[in-house]
């Protein structure tokens, strides 16, 4: 079941909201590939699918909303066994506005109760779009304050992937130790890194390992478990993936540059 009143377009400062709507859909229903001139958000009411942005495939559950950009290639299906239900919302709005939507996929608690009240707008009339517009704001309001929060939990990702990458500590356990879902924190690790987290902290491990192998003189093996790999072929494969030369031809091309 699909509903979506009409909103008019009173091109108002800040968000100007240009569509809204709410869908349960049927397993498997999809969108796209398919390019917007504006922004869309959608709220996930219940249910889960996917959705595809940037070359990267996301699981979307209950509470997440998926973003939109304008002018760029997205695609969305609903599972096949529980598929969504979702309000979404369409809008322009100033580009000092939207650094809070460049998360593909967002969570923030509460933000459900702003959608749901967003449904009351279908009874409305003259008032709709300001209606709506006035939700958007609140909706950035929130999103702001958690943008402090995420802040916060990328210091704390990063001190601990720093102390110990050593003892070969996973995403998954960073995100424990935040007590995020590991969806999330990938979200907001990315947005604000510019890279996965999985990719700092293979970075991170093969940055020292180097460091180990020249600055220090140690040998491949050593240097492998100091940083988190023990296993010497899985530390001399993923290292030559990530600098083109074996551990040893790194370590002996630097000792031919002194």
């Amino acid at each position: 079941m699909r509903k979506s009143p009409i909103v008019i377009n009173y091109k108002y400062e800040g968000f100007n909201p240009i569509q809204f709507g709410s869908e349960t859909c049927e397993p498997g229903h999809f969108f796209g590939p398919c390019v917007r001139t504006h922004w869309l958000l959608h709220y996930v009411v219940y249910g889960f699918g996917k959705f595809e942005r940037d070359g990267v495939t996301w699981s979307v559950n209950p509470g997440d909303i998926f973003v939109i950009p304008p002018y760029e290639e997205t695609y969305y299906e609903a599972d096949r066994q529980k598929p969504w239900r979702y309000i979404w919302i369409g809008f322009h709005a100033k580009k000092s506005l939207t650094s809070v939507f460049d998360q593909p996929v967002i969570r923030c608690h509460g933000v459900g109760n702003i959608f749901e009240d967003m449904l009351r707008c279908d009874k409305m009339e003259n008032g709709r779009s300001a209606f709506l517009s006035s939700k958007m704001w609140e909706l950035y309001a929130m999103l702001l304050e958690q943008g402090e929060q995420a802040n916060d939990y990328i210091k704390k990702a990063l001190n601990c992937m720093n102390s110990e990458y050593v003892n070969g500590i996973t995403v998954q356990q960073v995100a424990d130790r935040l007590n995020l879902d590991r969806s999330y924190f990938y979200s907001i690790f990315k947005a604000q890194m510019g890279v996965s987290p999985q990719k700092y902290l293979i970075n991170l491990r093969l940055e020292r390992a180097a460091e180990l192998l020249t600055v220090y003189g140690e040998a491949p093996s050593t240097a492998g478990s100091s940083v988190g790999y023990p296993d010497l072929y899985h530390f001399s494969k993923i290292f030559k993936q990530h600098f083109g030369v074996s551990p040893r031809k790194y370590q002996q091309n630097y000792q031919q540059t002194k």
